[in-house]
C-alpha cells in the first residue's frame, strides 16, 4: 500500500475551459491494464468545459455549489452537493459551475483503448447554451 504523493493544483488550459477551473489528481493508473483516473475540480463562478465526450463515459459527484451540465439537445442538468451525474461513452457534454457560485466535483473516467480517445475536446460552449432552454434538477436526466 501507498499513500499517494499530492501533485501539483493545475490550471486548465484555456483551449478547454472558460473562465477559472482547478484540477487535483486524485488517482491515476500505477499499472498497466489499469484505467481509472480521478480528479477533484473547482470551477469559478460561471466557469466551464468546452464540449467534449469520453471514450469510455465518465461520472461527476458534485460535492459544494451547483453543477450544470449541458447536453446537446439543449437541456441543462442542475445537481447539487451529494449528487453524482453518469454520462454514457461517447455522448457529447459540458459541465460548469453556475452564475454566482463555485462549484466542485470528483471525476471519475478511465483511460479509452487509445489514450488519446480518452477524452474528445470539442468547441467552447457558447453563452446561449450555457443559458440552456430547459433546466432540469435532480441526480439523472429523463429524455423527452
Amino acid at each position: 500500500m501507498n499513500i499517494e504523493p499530492p501533485g501539483p493544483t493545475i490550471r486548465n488550459p484555456p483551449e478547454q475551459f472558460a473562465g477559472d477551473v482547478w484540477v487535483d489528481m486524485i488517482a491515476t493508473p500505477h499499472e498497466g491494464d489499469q484505467r481509472m483516473s480521478v480528479a477533484l475540480v473547482r470551477f469559478a463562478p460561471g466557469a466551464r468545459t468546452a464540449w467534449h465526450s469520453h471514450a469510455r463515459g465518465q461520472y461527476l459527484r458534485v460535492t459544494q455549489g451547483i453543477a450544470r451540465f449541458g447536453t446537446r439537445d439543449g437541456r441543462i442538468i442542475e445537481l447539487h452537493p451529494g449528487q453524482t451525474l453518469y454520462t454514457p461513452p461517447g455522448e457529447d457534454h459540458w459541465h460548469a459551475a453556475a452564475a454566482g457560485t463555485f462549484m466542485e466535483h470528483i471525476a471519475m473516467l478511465e483511460s479509452g483503448d487509445d489514450p488519446a480517445s480518452t477524452t474528445v475536446w470539442k468547441e467552447h460552449v457558447t453563452d446561449t447554451e450555457y443559458q440552456g432552454n430547459d433546466v432540469e434538477g435532480g441526480a439523472a436526466a429523463v429524455p423527452r
